[in-house]
């Protein structure tokens, strides 16, 4: 049960969460991290953990308490992303007849892999880095990837782009901001904040379709 309360916790207040964490555990929250950002991005089941405001969380954390060193995290976790990413690719390649198959595999819909596609249709590559801003898309993307035409050699490239953008860019937001008294007593606004910039362009594309 304290495993789901942590998880729990880590969704609605990840500096919080992440703050204790450090606090009892040191070093192994390299770990966590590491296995967070692996999940959310290798899973094609398990598109709901956080992302960009774990990343934002784990800047502020380096920032306001040094107990996270920046310049390790960052490449440890473009790391896990694109360990993550090469996972799912894979699968999708694999196995997507299976799982496209079935209307509901834990948290992952039929729809969101359809919406995914679509989006491939759109923008092409770029859609591996544009995906990477973008919650459950960021999840769905590697794995259409995988089971549609996209060759490994073109994807990769893309996807080693997407990694670094996401991961340093968020996380150095999160860095510089992080000493921001207002950030520091309005956390919670910043990451509903964030999370609503990331979920914009699915917003975007909704209303689009339902105008069409």
């Amino acid at each position: 049960m304290e495993i789901v309360h942590f998880f729990l916790q880590l969704l609605k207040d990840p500096l919080t969460a992440l703050s204790t964490f450090i606090d009892q555990n040191g070093t192994l929250t390299y770990g966590l991290l590491f296995l967070i950002i692996f999940v959310e991005t290798g899973l094609v089941a398990m598109p709901l953990l956080p992302g960009d405001s774990l990343l934002f969380a784990v800047g502020v954390l380096a920032a306001a308490t040094g107990k996270i060193d920046i310049a390790f995290v960052i490449p440890l976790l473009i790391g896990a992303a694109l360990l993550g990413d090469n996972v799912n690719y894979f699968i999708g390649k694999y196995f997507s007849e299976f799982i496209k198959s079935k209307d509901k595999i834990l948290f992952l819909k039929r729809e969101h892999i359809t919406k995914t596609e679509e989006f491939y249709e759109k923008n092409g590559g770029q859609t591996v880095i544009m995906a990477r801003f973008v919650p459950i898309v960021r999840t769905v993307a590697p794995f259409v990837a995988g089971a549609g035409s996209m060759k490994y050699g073109k994807y990769i490239t893309f996807c080693i782009i997407g990694a670094i953008l996401w991961v340093t860019g968020i996380t150095l937001l999160g860095y510089f901001l992080g000493n921001n008294e207002w950030v520091k007593h309005n956390f919670e606004k910043v990451v509903l904040g964030i999370v609503g910039v990331s979920v914009l362009p699915m917003i975007i594309g909704f209303v689009k379709s339902k105008l069409k």
